[in-house]
């Protein structure tokens, strides 16, 4: 048994109203609740610690005798909050039906995360969802492609056709459970229900059990898939294959196959959404005479008109030449060209001689070329 202080666990002061002790618990009752928290045992006993807190200060004459005597008013099974069932104390709380180890969570969990849980009672269980990787290149993001993936899932077996008895044979109650798919324990003030471990929560057993499948229903098999990758789709977008996971137990559906798209990285240009984005080394006299250059593209390369005296780090938008968008049909993102100069690293002497009168010419004499004239250029530049 907790002997946690039951104020502490609500997260209530002593002389908290029926009202604050009840918003309390439904907070943290939807916070911790199993179902919403899967294989956390933590939160599973954090659950628990609440529902027993709730079960005793709820009540106005178990919380007189709590107050007064604390933990050791409930020692030796002297209240009825012994053995309490959380489930239906959340039930009673938040409404709604259904048994088992959902405890009439599903249709609430609906309500406030917007997906539901299936009760352990159902026999059909959905399949697991499943998860790829493609890996494309930029171009391909462009274009869009079909790519072909190859995967490991589970199928419905041929030879019982998802049953999982032989021929003639029927399926059971589970003795453990009794058909209710969880058994149940008892821990200090209330009681868990956990999946069965006979049945794996279906709640039937097989008697004559289907030798291809073991009992199953399912077989494990290699699988491949086309899959269609839309123009414009970006690193870690995720595409989804309905019911292409692993089928469901039992006659439940199959669950979804999921696909991480990785764009690799291109040698010429960088990705920001729609727009991309190149660096353009170009001579120093088309920066200071002005002209025009060739600019790749993903498709062909296009002109670019270069005005004299550009700049070093100058950058130019060529509209519509980036990514298509996913979403929007015949909407392009920009190509943005950003220029750096060349300042070429050795000249012959007809080259040196002619920069240095153009040096003059500029008025630059008081250049020392003994230090080295381009490196001096490269300054200016």
């Amino acid at each position: 048994m907790s002997t946690k202080d039951f104020y502490d666990v609500l997260g209530v002061s002593k002389d908290a109203s029926e009202s604050d002790i009840k918003k309390a618990y439904r907070k943290l009752a939807i916070k911790y609740h199993p179902d919403k928290n899967s294989g956390d045992q933590d939160a599973e006993e954090k659950f628990k610690e609440v529902s027993a807190a709730f079960e005793v200060l709820k009540d106005a004459e178990k919380r007189r005798k709590y107050d007064q005597f604390g933990h050791d008013a409930f020692r030796g099974g002297s209240s009825s909050a012994q053995g309490v069932d959380p489930f239906d104390l959340f039930r009673d709380v938040f409404g709604g039906g259904g048994s088992g180890g959902g405890g009439g969570f599903g249709s609430i969990f609906e309500d406030f995360f917007g997906g539901g849980q299936q009760s352990g009672t159902e026999s059909g269980k959905r399949g697991s969802d499943l998860r790829a990787s493609i890996n494309i290149t930029l171009e391909q993001a462009a274009s869009g492609i079909e790519k072909e993936i190859k995967y490991h899932h589970h199928v419905e077996c041929d030879s019982c056709d998802g049953s999982g008895s032989a021929d003639g044979s029927n399926k059971v109650m589970c003795s453990t459970c009794g058909g209710i798919g969880q058994v149940a324990s008892n821990q200090g003030f209330i009681s868990i229900r956990r999946t069965c471990p006979t049945c794996n929560g279906s709640g039937v057993t097989i008697a004559n059990p289907c030798t291809k499948c073991r009992g199953e229903g399912r077989m494990r098999i290699s699988d491949s898939l086309k899959v269609d990758i839309p123009a414009g789709v970006d690193d870690g977008n995720r595409l989804c294959s309905r019911g292409r996971g692993d089928a469901g137990i039992f006659g439940g559906p199959s669950g979804d196959l999921y696909v991480d798209i990785n764009v690799k990285q291109h040698k010429t240009f960088e990705r920001d959404g729609d727009d991309l984005f190149h660096e353009l080394n170009i001579p120093f006299t088309l920066a200071v005479l002005g002209g025009t250059v060739n600019v790749p593209t993903l498709e062909k390369k296009v002109s670019l008109k270069i005005p004299a005296g550009t700049q070093s780090n100058k950058t130019f938008r060529i509209k519509d030449k980036g990514m298509p968008n996913l979403r929007a049909k015949n909407r392009f993102g920009d190509l943005y060209v950003k220029i750096t100069i060349h300042v070429p690293s050795k000249l012959t002497a007809d080259q040196r001689s002619k920069l240095v009168e153009f040096a003059k010419v500029c008025g630059d004499e008081d250049i020392d070329l003994d230090e080295g004239f381009m490196e001096k250029m490269k300054k200016i530049l």
